[in-house]
């Protein structure tokens, strides 16, 4: 009885309630209306009809080739730059300091004269400065797989090595930017290769040859260390030693013999050589051959080495 007599009273209500507004009184509407606004009714077919019907009749894009997966993941390291600007500082800064400070504080000292030192020590500095900023694409890959975008990365239906290609691709344009660099405060401070632009420019692409190639290296290294720091520290006690170790800053008749010995089996001593020797047009065919050689041989041995850890990872 209580039941019935408080559904009599809601209808009741109800009723009066339409009436007083001008609406259809109405008690079993009343009563089967419910409080809340309803939704509108599906289309025929249904919403998951339509997705069905678009994810089984459309046609799946075309898979990107490798070439085209390279140039996107290579604008992808160029746009770290627009982002984080401070990227810049190792090919704008660091080449800057070094060419001004070896010039004109151990210049006088090494070569007798600033001018006669500068066509020496350019091509030196030149390949210096971009062989120390190749670390960065090991550390721009451990940065990657600390921050989970690796994973994701490698989910992609793309050419497997296009990542690290594109990357190290990207990256050389930083080495262009350091080189042209140098090479215009060279110029300004005096430096004249008897090549002339030619011989520049071959100078330069000999040098992104190697720089492409010696990237390999720090790929494995940035994909068995923990830490972006712990790449770049192991990086630099290889290309410290390199360097330091070869003939860009003296000549290496002036060094004991077998600290000479040394360097004339050090890599980076054929590549200054033979970048020093196209910007003056000294250059033969054995110092070009030493360098593909190099090239070929760090390829060859390190970049199966990457892809093997990069598809184990």
């Amino acid at each position: 009885m209580t039941t019935a007599s408080t559904n009599a009273t809601s209808t009741e209500a109800a009723t009066g309630s339409a009436a007083s507004t001008g609406a259809v009184a109405d008690p079993a509407a009343a009563v089967a209306t419910p409080s809340a606004t309803p939704e509108p009714r599906t289309p025929a077919g249904g919403i998951d009809e339509r997705v069905r019907a678009a994810l089984t009749l459309r046609s799946r894009p075309a898979r990107p080739s490798a070439l085209s997966a390279c140039v996107t993941f290579g604008w992808r390291a160029l746009l770290r730059i627009k982002h984080v600007p401070e990227q810049l500082f190792d090919v704008t800064a660091f080449p800057i300091m070094m060419t001004l400070m070896f010039s004109y504080l151990f210049g006088g000292a090494l070569a007798g004269s600033t001018d006669e030192y500068i066509q020496f020590f350019l091509p030196g500095i030149l390949v210096a400065t971009v062989i120390m900023i190749t670390m960065y694409t090991g550390v721009g890959l451990n940065t990657d797989i600390t921050k989970g975008v690796f994973d994701r990365i490698r989910s992609l239906p793309v050419w497997r090595p296009a990542a690290l290609v594109g990357m190290m691709l990207g990256d050389a344009v930083r080495y262009t930017v350091a080189a042209v660099l140098v090479i215009c405060l060279g110029l300004a401070i005096g430096f004249r290769p008897d090549g002339g632009v030619v011989g520049v420019v071959l100078g330069v692409l000999l040098l992104l040859l190697f720089a492409f190639s010696l990237a390999w290296v720090w790929n494995i290294l940035g994909l068995v260390m923990r830490t972006p720091n712990a790449v770049m520290g192991a990086s630099m006690m290889v290309l410290f030693p390199l360097t330091f170790g070869s003939n860009i800053y003296v000549d290496p008749e002036t060094m004991p013999g077998w600290l000479q010995a040394a360097v004339d089996v050090n890599p980076i001593s054929h590549l200054v050589t033979a970048v020093r020797g196209l910007m003056h047009d000294t250059v033969t065919a054995g110092q070009l051959g030493w360098v593909f050689l190099w090239c070929a041989i760090l390829v060859a041995v390190f970049a199966p080495i990457t892809m093997r850890l990069y598809a184990r990872r």
